[in-house]
C-alpha cells in the first residue's frame, strides 16, 4: 500500500511521518488490497488536524479529527477509519452473494426501450457505463451509503431486473423498477 503524508502549516517531521504511516499500515487487517492512502497533517492556531483519505477494495474511506496534539489527532482519525472499515467488512460478511446470473444487462434494457428518433430532442452530451451487479435492496442501500453516491444501478436479486436506487432529499431512499406490461 502506498501512503503519502502531507504537512500543511507544519514543519515536516520524520517521527510524525513514520507514526502516521505505521497507523495507516495497520488497516491491512480489515481490507485485502488498499491501493493508496493520503494523510494530511495541518495546524491552524492551536488545533492539530489529521485527515485520512484512502481507497480500500474500491470503496473510498475518509476521516478528519482535530485535537490539541498531533499524535492524538492521528490516533482518533485512525480509530474513525478503522470503525468504518470494520462496519464495511461486517456488512460484506453478512451478505450472501447471488448465485444465478443476471437475466438482462443495463445496455439491453436501454436498447429495448422505445426509439424517439423522429422527435427533436436535446443531444446526449455524456454517457456513463455502470457495472450492474446482482444484489438485494438492502445491499444496494449499503453500497450507496459506503460509496457516498446519490444513486445506484443494480440488478434486483428478487426480481432479476435492472433497478435504480436513489437518495431522496428527505434522507430516505427511492427505488425505481421496470414494470412489465
Amino acid at each position: 500500500m502506498q501512503v503519502s503524508v502531507t504537512f500543511k502549516h507544519l514543519e515536516p517531521s520524520d517521527a510524525i511521518r513514520s507514526y502516521a504511516e505505521e497507523k495507516v499500515s495497520k488497516i491491512n487487517k480489515y481490507v485485502d488490497n488498499a491501493i493508496e492512502a493520503n494523510v494530511v497533517l495541518s495546524v491552524q492556531k492551536f488545533r492539530h488536524t489529521a485527515e485520512v483519505n484512502l481507497m480500500a477494495n474500491g470503496v473510498p474511506v475518509s476521516g478528519t479529527e482535530s485535537t490539541d496534539d498531533m499524535y492524538s489527532s492521528i490516533d482518533k482519525v485512525m480509530d474513525k477509519v478503522e470503525k468504518q472499515l470494520r462496519r464495511y467488512k461486517d456488512r460484506i460478511k453478512k451478505h450472501k452473494p447471488r448465485t444465478e446470473p443476471a437475466v438482462a444487462s443495463l445496455e439491453e434494457a436501454i436498447y429495448a426501450a422505445e426509439s424517439f428518433e423522429g422527435e427533436s430532442e436535446p443531444d446526449v452530451i455524456r454517457m456513463d457505463s455502470y457495472q450492474v451487479k446482482p444484489m438485494s435492496v438492502d445491499e444496494a442501500v449499503m453500497q450507496i451509503d459506503l460509496l457516498h453516491q446519490d444513486f445506484l444501478v443494480f440488478t434486483n436479486a428478487s426480481s432479476s431486473r435492472v433497478s435504480v436506487l436513489y437518495r431522496r432529499k428527505d434522507g430516505n431512499y427511492g427505488l425505481i423498477e421496470p414494470k412489465v406490461s
